[in-house]
């Protein structure tokens, strides 16, 4: 069994307190994220302003891999529907916006989310344009597989195998899937996490500091393999935060100076 954040800080520490000293709640993942909906675009989360910026870059090299491999399975004469894309926890609708600007007109964009609260702050942010589905994000079957996912700042809070083989079942053969994540050096010392307004506690789910070749060793497992993510044949792409990033990303992100926090692998599913 997989050991959670909170449990290797807490044996290291022994304590359930911020080292600023606030209080410390943990909620399961749904709940948390529940309660940080209202905030969550607002409240200055510096890795998710790095993701985004990491984001802009990927996602169109995703989904030119994504439209290569689509059109290499259009027979001729035939009506194409268009490319199903999924984005697997897609929050507030952050990146499934930009999926949806940058896909082709005709492409079927889906957010999925276990999470109620962030959920209804995406459809009211894509107003919906966009098919936003509720449930489980790794047990929910959406019927035939889809061309391309996306999933940013998930996988954190779920067990490698877990996540993946929910991926896979979502996914057709040939299929591409772009994670991103917090990095392993991060996670040693902190977690994903906001504080509660209301009672000033420091909110935090359950999340997991997924090592990068252990993401590579659990998608293998499932049928994924990495490919790579630019011209150079680069497979992993990490980054760290160096004074330069500060005011771009933010205050909060003063103190992960010098730390590797952000990692992006992208994938394709064995066609047998």
């Amino acid at each position: 069994m997989a050991q959670t954040i909170q449990e290797a800080l807490a044996h290291r520490s022994g304590r359930q307190t911020t080292p600023e000293g606030q209080r410390v709640e943990y909620l399961n993942t749904v709940e948390a994220y529940d309660k940080w909906a209202e905030v969550y675009d607002t409240d200055g989360n510096f890795l998710q302003a790095l993701d985004t910026v990491e984001m802009k870059e990927l996602l169109p090299r995703f989904l030119g891999l994504v439209r290569a491999q689509d059109q290499t399975e259009i027979e001729p004469g035939n009506h194409h529907p268009g490319i199903k894309l999924v984005d697997l926890g897609c929050g507030t609708g952050r990146n499934t916006l930009q999926l949806a600007k940058s896909a082709s007109k005709d492409a079927r964009i889906i957010g999925l989310d276990a999470s109620s609260g962030m959920l209804g702050v995406a459809r009211e942010a894509l107003r919906s344009k966009l098919g936003i589905v509720g449930g489980d994000e790794v047990t929910l079957d959406l019927g035939d597989g889809a061309s391309g996912l996306i999933s940013t700042l998930v996988l954190e809070h779920i067990p490698g195998d877990k996540f993946f083989e929910g991926a896979a079942r979502l996914i057709k053969p040939g299929g591409y899937f772009l994670v991103t994540n917090m990095h392993t050096e991060m996670g040693t010392m902190s977690q994903a996490g906001f504080v509660d307004a209301k009672t000033g506690k420091k909110i935090r789910p359950t999340s997991y500091a997924h090592k990068v070749d252990d993401v590579v060793v659990s998608a293998e497992r499932f049928g994924f393999e990495p490919v790579a993510l630019d011209e150079g044949g680069q497979r992993v792409r990490e980054r760290s935060v160096d004074e330069a990033m500060v005011e771009g990303l933010g205050e909060r992100a003063k103190k992960w100076v010098g730390v590797t926090v952000w990692f992006g692998i992208c994938f394709r599913m064995r066609v047998d």
